[in-house]
């Protein structure tokens, strides 16, 4: 699970955090970097700006920046989700200082440097956010030497940077142990999303069936990009729909020979590291399969063991249920498979973890 995915509440944590800001009702914008496959997904939660990230934190701040139009910006990372009010105001309060006004804490430990104990009251650990002058920021960053924080990139370019009292509780969440310190953060809400797919394929005159992950003993297999697994394709439509991710056409396009003739129990594991990524636990799957031929009774076990196995769940909690639709429509007329297909998804829930 991404940590920007964590559910704070029915949020995921860069929502949280961005809302946060929002209510400080100290910015004219809220400019949010993601990575491109993300992004779109996270416009779904909101009015928010969210622009493309790059290949690291840098590459994303660039490309942010190039869509800020203030004097000033303030830059911070979502992993320091309780930032409050007050240490906004006080970097807003200190701008016309430096170029770059930077929050940090002592050190109240005993240090040693290379075994030997150094002066900890020259120390101090430094936090985001950051409240830089704008083109300050945006010369500094355009060179390819890589900075950990806004303030170092500026001070190496020949900028200047102060110092203001910064925040124990602006800690940033890098360890099990500093998410469950979040003083501001609620575990996720019980929340239960259901989805529901629907998928039909036609008989092919040649080839090999597969239905479920399995292998079935018929003459003919059916005509698809994919292997035209019709059982799995319906559960992916239900399992994006119930997270909102739209359906197995947006994520695998037949236009995509990448994914001509793939097993679709790839496509299935696939959604199902992208919805733990996003912070979902599947909770069931239940699906039936409308087929006048072959006869299925003989599979559907097999069937649900193998989905099971994909989804990280037990056997009892996959249905696989089998019927004809009594010589009526394509089905009927042994054309063609039909299947219904249903999921529900909830939050992970990391106080447990």
């Amino acid at each position: 699970m991404k940590k920007q995915w964590l559910r704070i509440g029915d949020a995921p944590l860069w929502q949280f955090v961005t809302d946060r800001f929002i209510r400080s009702e100290q910015f004219a914008e809220v400019i949010i970097t993601a990575h491109p496959e993300e992004t779109a997904y996270m416009q779904l939660h909101g009015a928010y700006r969210v622009v493309n990230g790059g290949s690291d934190r840098q590459a994303s701040l660039r490309n942010a920046l190039a869509e800020v139009k203030t004097p000033y910006v303030m830059v911070t990372d979502v992993a320091r989700g309780c930032i409050d009010k007050a240490l906004i105001s006080r970097l807003i309060a200190a701008r016309d200082k430096a170029d770059c006004i930077v929050p940090a804490l002592g050190v109240h430990d005993t240090v040693a440097f290379h075994g030997e104990t150094i002066d900890r009251g020259a120390l101090l650990r430094i936090q985001t956010p950051q409240l830089s002058k704008t083109d300050v920021l945006k010369a500094a960053l355009a060179t390819d030497e890589t900075y950990t924080d806004e303030s170092s990139a500026i001070v190496a370019a020949g900028g200047s940077r102060h110092f203001v009292e910064g925040d124990e509780a602006a800690r940033k969440l890098t360890t099990l142990a500093d998410l469950k310190a979040m003083a501001c953060f609620e575990g996720p809400a019980a929340t239960v999303l259901s989805g529901n797919g629907f998928d039909v394929h036609a008989f092919d005159t040649e080839g090999s069936m597969v239905l479920g992950g399995v292998a079935i003993d018929h003459p003919v297999g059916f005509k698809a990009h994919s292997d035209g697994d019709v059982a799995i394709h319906a559960l992916i439509d239900a399992l994006l729909g119930a997270a909102g991710l739209g359906d197995i056409g947006m994520l695998f396009p037949d236009t995509d020979d990448t994914y001509k003739g793939i097993d679709s129990a790839e496509l299935l594991d696939t959604v199902v590291t992208r919805l733990k990524r996003y912070g979902f636990g599947i909770v069931n799957a239940d699906i039936t399969i409308a087929a006048q031929a072959p006869r299925l009774s003989p599979y559907k076990e097999a069937m649900r063991q193998r989905l099971g196995t994909i989804l990280g769940l037990p056997p009892v909690r996959v249905g696989v249920k089998a019927t004809t639709t009594e010589k009526l429509g394509f089905v009927g007329r042994k054309e063609g498979v039909a299947v219904m297909a249903s999921a529900t998804l909830n939050y992970i829930n990391w106080t447990q973890l």
